[in-house]
């Protein structure tokens, strides 16, 4: 339920966003506003101000719109003709049409200005492990290293890293990388990369490059023990230590938490002797981890037990990068923030065209609503830094120059305004109409990835 909500007030949010520019810009044009709603379908709730436009909430929370008077879609009284869309000029209607995604772009900018003026937070990008034989590896990375800058772009937390990284999917390059080591001493490398993660679906560059931030060691303390999982069958407490392996002939230490996740994911259904620590004492008991499914129709154990959460220690302050502005720079930051965002959707919207980044990539609702769920259990700055992203995405999907779409709009009108005069009615529906194709296709598509998903 708590998912559903999530996605009507993060979907709600930006629709009115985005149909409040149209709707705006309309009355400055001089154009009769006659609908905005929030939602499709029938109204559950509507309101008619003064100038006669009706506001009203309807139960599809898919999107919304803007109803203006148009000689094109019903008769128009002689009085009113002067307020008609289709009678303004070319320039008003292009300006009206590209008001929408105009006012997502901003709203994205104020939202990065209150994050940045809220302050940010992340870990310092000083790595942990570094996998064996793992690009990074091979280029002399390890544990204790600082991630400097990538892409000649200073960089002071791993969730900087990663936007910086993530640039580079699809890409055959080399990437640079400024790394410093426990002695302070900076070095260049060039990390060589081939049509980098260009097949997988949630790419993970860190993961790819065999780089992960160090963590400080958890316990193996069972905390919560799911009823009738793998653990509980096997007997498994709240409190219990998790002390190792017993093999015929070995005993696996398990160190930490990390430890123990590793052992029981890469073991489904196979039992195991566990050494564990109650109340003082060693015991042993047999576990067998189920079987369970995740992306790209890989398995994993899973024996159903959290994480103890006393056993979890304080990250150290020095382990944190704070970063808060005052508002101008905060101001210049969020609108740097926004520039990137759309350059980088643009471009990933191009590779997937181009078969650089997999089409997997693409999300629709469902995928929507659990991000929109896990920001905002997340606080109120996770929230308004996803709705920022997705107001972004919005605005650039917007202005594709696809028939039905703002973008769409736009081309008609630039045309007119190139050739003289409008296209011909049966050419702008001929084109509306592939547009509709188009548009279907690339929602089959995301719906497809949202249930592939589950």
């Amino acid at each position: 339920m708590s998912t559903l909500l999530s996605f009507i007030l993060a979907i709600s949010i930006l629709v009115v966003i985005h149909e409040f520019g149209h709707f705006w810009v309309a009355r400055r044009c001089g154009v009769k506003v006659l609908r905005f709603s929030v939602g499709f379908g029938k109204p559950l709730w509507s309101y008619t101000d003064k100038l006669g436009t009706e506001f009203s909430i309807a139960p599809i929370p898919l999107g919304g719109y803007v109803k203006m008077l148009d000689q094109r879609e019903g008769d128009v009284k002689p009085e009113e003709l002067h307020q008609a869309f289709n009678q303004k000029t070319v320039w008003q209607r292009i300006a009206i049409a590209s008001a929408g995604p105009i006012a997502n772009f901003i709203f994205a900018v104020f939202a990065y200005w209150s994050i940045f003026m809220m302050g940010t937070s992340g870990l310092v990008p000083v790595l942990g492990q570094v996998e064996e034989n793992s690009p990074a590896y091979e280029q002399g990375l390890q544990a204790g290293d600082r991630i400097v800058a990538v892409a000649d772009v200073a960089v002071d937390s791993f969730q900087e890293v990663s936007w910086q990284l993530i640039s580079f999917i699809g890409e055959t390059t080399e990437l640079p990388l400024v790394v410093e080591d426990s002695q302070q001493v900076q070095r260049s490398i060039r990390i060589p990369i081939e049509r980098w993660l260009t097949e997988q679906e949630a790419p993970d560059p860190m993961k790819a490059l065999g780089i992960q931030p160090r963590q400080l060691p958890i316990e193996a303390i069972i905390g919560q023990v799911v009823e009738k999982g793998a653990a509980a069958q096997a007997g498994l407490v709240a409190g219990d230590k998790v002390v190792g392996i017993i093999g015929a002939d070995t005993f696996i230490e398990i160190a930490d938490w990390r430890d123990w996740v590793a052992v029981v994911r890469d073991n489904p259904e196979q039992s195991m002797d566990l050494l564990i620590e109650r109340d003082g004492k060693e015991l042993s008991i047999q576990l067998i981890p189920a079987l369970k499914s995740i992306e790209n129709g890989k398995t994993i154990g899973y024996v159903g037990a959290g994480i103890d959460p006393s056993a979890i220690p304080e990250i150290p302050s020095d382990w944190i990068a704070v970063t808060k502005l005052g508002p101008i720079d905060s101001l210049v930051q969020a609108t740097i923030k926004t520039q990137q965002l759309i350059v980088f959707t643009l471009e990933s919207l191009w590779k997937m065209i181009s078969g650089d980044l997999s089409v997997k990539n693409l999300s629709g609702p469902i995928t929507i609503a659990k991000v929109a769920d896990s920001s905002a259990s997340n606080g109120l700055q996770a929230f308004i830094g996803f709705l920022a992203l997705l107001s972004v995405s919005l605005g650039v999907l917007n202005l594709l120059p696809i028939p039905v779409l703002d973008g769409g709009h736009i081309m008609f009108y630039a045309i007119e305004a190139i050739r003289g005069r409008a296209l011909s009615e049966r050419t702008q529906i001929m084109a509306v109409q592939v547009g509709m194709v188009l548009l279907m296709s690339l929602m089959v598509i995301a719906f497809y990835n949202d249930i592939s998903r589950l």
